[in-house]
C-alpha cells in the first residue's frame, strides 16, 4: 500500500505543479482590453495635449519618439508638393513647443520638424520646383502614401492613413485658416480628403 500512495502523491503533485491558479479557479472571467478603460482622472482633453501627443494617440504609436520620426517624414513629403515661399508662411505659423520635456531629444518646436533634419535634403528642397505636373516625380496619393510608409519605417500595427491624418490634424490645430487652406490647394486629391477630415 505504501508504494501506492507515494505514487498517488506524486501523481497529484504533478497535476498541480502543471497548471496554474488562474487557469484552474478562473476559467470564466471575460478578458479586458486595457486600452478600453479609461480613467477619468488620467484623461488629458485634447487641446491641452502638445503637439507630438496628439499624433502619437491619434496614430496609435507607442512613444513619442515614433511620432517625431513620422511626423518629420510627413512634413518632408508636403514640403516637396509646395513652393519654398508656401513651405516658409507654413513654417511661420509653427512656433509651439513640440512636446513639454525635460528630455534635451525632444525639446524642440513643430517648425523644426517641418525643417529637414539632413542639410542635403533640406538645401535641394529649398532649390527645386514642387514635384506636381507630369513627369516620373509627380507625387500622387499613391505616392505620398507610399513614401510616408517607406521613409519613416513606422511599425506595421499603425494603419498608414489613420496616422497621415493624426499628423494633418495637429498641424491644422498649430495653422490659421488661410495656410490650411493653402496647404489643401497643394495636396493631391486622396491625400486633400486625409487634410480635411483631420
Amino acid at each position: 500500500m505504501r508504494p501506492y500512495i507515494g505514487k498517488q502523491k506524486d501523481l497529484i503533485f504533478r497535476t498541480k505543479r502543471k497548471t496554474m491558479p488562474d487557469q484552474t479557479f478562473r476559467q470564466n472571467i471575460p478578458e479586458v482590453d486595457p486600452t478600453e478603460i479609461e480613467d477619468s482622472r488620467t484623461a488629458i482633453a485634447d487641446e491641452h495635449r502638445s503637439f507630438l501627443e496628439k499624433v502619437m494617440v491619434r496614430s496609435g504609436f507607442a512613444d513619442l519618439y515614433d511620432a517625431r520620426d513620422f511626423t518629420e517624414v510627413v512634413f518632408r513629403v508636403m514640403r516637396d508638393l509646395m513652393t519654398t515661399e508656401a513651405s516658409d508662411r507654413v513654417e511661420s505659423e509653427l512656433h509651439t513647443e513640440a512636446v513639454p520635456t525635460d528630455e534635451k531629444a525632444l525639446q524642440f518646436e513643430v517648425a523644426d520638424l517641418w525643417k529637414d533634419t539632413n542639410p542635403i535634403v533640406g538645401f535641394l528642397s529649398r532649390v527645386r520646383p514642387p514635384w506636381q505636373g507630369p513627369g516620373i516625380f509627380k507625387i500622387d496619393s499613391d505616392r505620398f502614401l507610399f513614401r510616408v510608409a517607406n521613409e519613416s519605417g513606422m511599425p506595421r500595427t499603425v494603419e498608414r492613413e489613420q496616422a497621415v491624418k493624426a499628423v494633418f490634424s495637429a498641424t491644422k490645430d498649430e495653422l490659421s485658416q488661410e495656410r490650411i487652406q493653402e496647404i489643401a490647394s497643394w495636396l493631391p486629391d486622396h491625400v486633400r480628403e486625409l487634410w480635411e477630415q483631420a
